[in-house]
């Protein structure tokens, strides 16, 4: 296979980032990857030959933190493009809004500014959904990518608020000082899909819990689901497309969904291991007394009762981009939860 040219990608250990080296490495790209420290090398390297990874040679490591300069000059060596993945994604809420804000906003100009200085030709960006749909009156039309969140709405937390200003200091200094090289931006909703290893997103969270049974109901939440795989497939459409400069795609895979339909699906799908998923919805004055005890629900307050659209007619027009649909991704995740055994005893033992 011909050497497609090499590739950072930050915060290779995360689920999208191994998701992303996985099809990089398809491809045939070199790859390099961050990691806060070297020690998770060998973890990382494991759970990728786990997963049917091709071309593992053509994998290295580089130690960098997106709250210091140190390492990424030499991350970003020789590197044709970077995708930027790695940003804190907590389940619960920081004490102060700075805990999540700086690191993203600082870590993002923190790459692009190292990208810039080694002749990066374009940096893929994850953001967020966080950064479109937020801060607004109710709406029934579904969110674009000329939607951005008011990061001063009564409805924005930390991680919102986080996402939003990364994703605005990322264009502003393109827009200042990032000629000739390029950006595109990502903006996943909630991603789910098969899990790698035990280093997986929040969101993969909601389907855990509901088949370990750790809820006596459903919250009136709703959400945007999109599949891993597709959210890297997407990263490297924008990678090396060239309508995607200077532009923005929104990762999702089709209607939002209540959390007592993805409920439901577990309940059809996965039989005895998806048997303790609650189909019931919560009354919201018992979803906030429960927040009370438990600050990680306390996240989802704002959203109660919401079941807000986003578009991915942009993407599938401009980059051919085809995602899979929820009930699969939905499916895949509760089935990686349990092939790993990351589920209770008793639900794993179905």
């Amino acid at each position: 296979m011909a050497d497609q040219g090499l590739v950072l990608v930050t915060g290779g250990s995360g689920f999208v980032g191994s998701h992303c080296i996985l099809q990089l490495l398809e491809q045939g790209w070199r790859v390099r990857t961050t990691v806060r420290n070297l020690s998770r090398e060998p973890g990382v390297r494991d759970m990728l030959a786990a997963a049917g990874a091709q071309g593992l040679d053509r994998l290295s490591f580089a130690a960098a933190d997106l709250e210091s300069d140190a390492g990424w000059a030499d991350a970003v060596a020789g590197c044709a493009y970077v995708l930027h993945v790695a940003s804190p994604f907590p389940a619960g809420a920081p004490k102060h809004e700075d805990e999540l804000i700086i690191p993203a906003r600082e870590g993002a100009l923190r790459v692009l500014r190292a990208a810039k200085a080694a002749g990066v030709r374009r940096v893929v960006m994850t953001s967020s959904f966080a950064a479109i749909g937020y801060g607004h009156g109710p709406q029934t039309a579904p969110f674009t990518e000329n939607d951005w969140t008011n990061p001063d709405g009564a409805d924005v937390r930390a991680y919102v608020k986080s996402k939003t200003l990364a994703e605005r200091a990322a264009w502003d200094f393109m827009k200042a000082d990032g000629a000739p090289m390029e950006l595109s931006v990502v903006n996943p909703v909630a991603v789910l899909g098969p899990v790698l290893g035990a280093d997986y997103s929040t969101s993969i969270l909601l389907v855990q819990r509901l088949m370990d049974g750790a809820m006596p109901g459903c919250p009136k939440y709703g959400i945007g689901l999109v599949d891993v795989r597709d959210v890297a497939d997407l990263h490297l459409r924008a990678m090396t497309h060239p309508a995607a400069a200077g532009e923005r795609f929104l990762a999702v895979a089709g209607p939002s969904m209540w959390m007592s339909d993805i409920a439901k699906v577990l309940k059809a799908r996965m039989g005895a291991a998806g048997s303790r998923a609650p189909t019931n919805e919560l009354p919201n004055w018992m979803v906030r007394l429960a927040a009370m005890a438990d600050p990680a629900i306390g996240q989802i307050l704002p959203e109660l009762g919401k079941l807000k659209h986003a578009s991915n007619e942009k993407a599938k027009r401009v980059l051919g981009w085809a995602p899979r649909s929820n009930e699969e991704s939905i499916v895949a995740s509760a089935e990686s939860l349990v092939r790993l055994g990351l589920l209770k005893d008793r639900a794993r033992a179905a």
